[in-house]
């Protein structure tokens, strides 16, 4: 059986999104919840990110530097 969301003519998912400084005021408890788990899992994508930079920096710092 298909979702509501599924169904041809059902509005689009609401995508999540943040905007740093945005007021906060008129937020839900829910939504607030939410942004929180998407702004810790983009920190863990970066943080991902930047290990593999390091590395591949480290590497070819060794390699150059002999």
């Amino acid at each position: 059986m298909a979702s509501y969301d599924d169904e041809p003519g059902a509005p689009p998912a609401r995508k999540i999104a943040h905007e740093i400084g945005q007021d906060l005021s008129r937020v839900s408890v829910e939504e607030l919840q939410e942004r929180v788990l998407l702004l810790k899992s983009e920190i863990e994508r970066v943080e991902r990110e930047l290990s593999s930079k390091s590395a591949q920096r480290q590497a070819a710092d060794m390699l150059f530097k002999r």
